[in-house]
Formats: structure tokens, C-alpha cells, sequence
């Protein structure tokens, strides 16, 4: 019989909690073996003996949520309001802006029933970006424009966010013109 030990976690709480455990493997089973890392000490580990398949099996594929790249002002509320969207980059490509202008945005017919603007949030597969950088615009006493900016300090983050735009665009018709 081979045994393999398993090591507990070497702080209080762990001691306390977890005690070393040892498992009995049948040697029949154990004819893989590898390097430990420890002392050069020879680990055997069981080889995986997977089905063979045949039509019959179903298939079980990884499912991948798709989520429809979305703005949001207040969490859970997106905006229908197709923004104009301003790019600026450092000439070492470091950092750089982008400014978003929405004009008649839909978040200030619904704010007073829902709640107040808490940020700005783009929503993508990938996560949420956000900023708290949002300014409005009054005319005559009413909230008419939002400003939203988004800042890209590292050429990474700048990657991140052209991949949410270029969703964002695709799915809302947005095209890139160059001035």
C-alpha cells in the first residue's frame, strides 16, 4: 500500500481546526510518479482513467455567459442614451481619457424613483470599469448633459478599456472617426 500524507496549514486557526490526514491508495493503481518538490523524494500519484466516449455520451461543454456591454449611472440601470465619446492618449501610450457626453441621458427620467447617480459603470463579460468622475450640465434649471471620465493610467487598462468599446460599439452601432 502507498499512503499519502497531507500537510495542515501552518497557522493557529488552521492547527486548531485541521489535523494531518492519511490516505491509503492500493499500489495497483499508483504507476505515475514525479519529482516532489520536497527533499527530492519520489511522489507516486494515481493515473486519471477517463471513459471512454462514445455517441451515446453527452457532451458537457464550459457554458460562457455573453453580457450585452452596458452603461450604467445607477447600479442595475442601464442607460439607453447612446453616449459621444471623446479619446485622448499620452504620446508615450501610457496613459490617457476618455470623455463620454451624453445628451438627454434616460437616468434623469428614472433617478428620483430609483436613487441618485453613484457613478459611472461599464459593464462588459469581462467585469465593470468605473469612475466617480460624472459631472451634469444644467440649462434653464433642469439636468440637460452628463459628463462622464474614465482615466487609463497603465497601457493595460487602456487595452481593458478599448476591448469594453469595441463590445459597446458593436452592439450599440457606434463607429470610430479619426480628427
Amino acid at each position: 500500500m502507498a499512503t499519502l500524507h497531507s500537510l495542515a496549514l501552518s497557522s493557529p486557526l488552521s492547527n486548531s481546526l485541521q489535523k494531518p490526514r492519511s490516505y491509503s491508495v492500493p499500489s495497483s493503481i499508483v504507476h505515475q510518479s514525479a519529482n516532489s518538490s520536497f527533499n527530492g523524494q519520489t511522489l507516486r500519484m494515481p493515473c486519471l482513467r477517463l471513459p471512454v466516449l462514445t455517441q451515446k455520451t453527452p457532451m458537457h461543454l464550459p457554458v460562457i455567459m455573453m453580457v450585452k456591454p452596458k452603461i450604467q449611472f445607477i447600479q442595475g440601470t442601464d442607460e439607453q442614451t447612446i453616449p459621444d465619446v471623446k479619446l485622448t492618449k499620452s504620446r508615450d501610450g501610457t496613459n490617457g481619457m476618455a470623455i463620454f457626453t451624453f445628451d438627454q441621458p434616460s437616468v434623469f427620467d428614472s433617478s428620483g424613483e430609483i436613487g441618485d447617480i453613484t457613478g459611472f459603470y461599464m459593464i462588459d463579460e469581462e467585469g465593470v470599469l468605473q469612475s466617480v468622475d460624472v459631472n451634469a450640465k444644467f440649462v434653464n434649471g433642469k439636468p440637460s448633459v452628463i459628463e462622464a471620465k474614465y482615466v487609463m493610467r497603465t497601457p493595460r487598462d487602456w487595452d481593458r478599456f478599448m476591448r469594453f468599446m469595441e463590445r459597446y460599439s458593436n452592439a450599440n452601432g457606434l463607429q470610430f472617426v479619426k480628427k
